[in-house]
């Protein structure tokens, strides 16, 4: 795997707004799964950076928060990252990867365009964590059946995702425009290589 010294810059700025906006937090009362800006950090690293390099942002912040450091809401730890929400943020780079796949295949241009990177956005890096979320949410909370979880993890959260994905569309077109995921990135002038040697024999 080939990875340019620009594309790992922008990766760190990246995860970077994913620690701000993980800062950014509502508690909500009969849940413990807060309401943060924290999707629409992945809806724009999947979108600009592409799928490498935004799963790449994710997996620095999920790696550091379970080494210890501070990252998530002022949290850090396995505990954070296999807490009750830790469902939600296993899935980041995966929702990410998938963002960064399809994305680039839709024209972003007209209100055809914008709607389908919406689709795209809101699927991808909402609806697609859901499962998991949800269902690592019931097993750390045993109380909860799966009407409580749902009620507790997802139902409240899905109105507040689509004004994410509706931002991030916003947003990711016009830069996509003057800086496609390939300029953002750089290219393989400056490179760190990452590979496995075949053995000589």
């Amino acid at each position: 795997m080939k990875l340019t010294l620009r594309g790992i810059v922008f990766s760190a700025l990246f995860a970077a707004i994913l620690v701000l906006f993980s800062s950014i937090r509502i508690p909500l009362p009969m849940s413990p799964v807060p309401i943060t800006l924290q999707q629409l950090a992945i809806m724009l690293a999947g979108g600009l950076l592409g799928a490498r390099y935004g799963a790449l942002s994710t997996l620095l912040v999920i790696v550091l928060t379970a080494i210890g450091f501070p990252l998530l809401g002022g949290h850090g730890g396995l505990g954070t990252v296999f807490g009750p929400t830790g469902g939600f943020i296993l899935m980041w780079p995966f929702a990410a990867i998938m963002i960064g796949l399809i994305l680039p295949r839709i024209q972003m241009k007209g209100i055809l365009g914008y709607v389908g990177a919406f689709l795209v956005l809101e699927i991808f890096g909402s609806l697609f964590v859901y499962p998991l979320g949800v269902g690592w949410l019931m097993y750390k909370v045993p109380s909860y059946t799966f009407a409580k979880a749902m009620a507790a993890g997802c139902y409240p959260y899905l109105a507040g995702d689509a004004i994410k994905a509706v931002a991030a569309a916003l947003i990711i077109a016009p830069i996509r425009q003057v800086f496609p995921p390939q300029r953002l990135t750089g290219s393989s002038s400056h490179s760190v290589i990452i590979k496995n040697e075949a053995s000589a024999g």
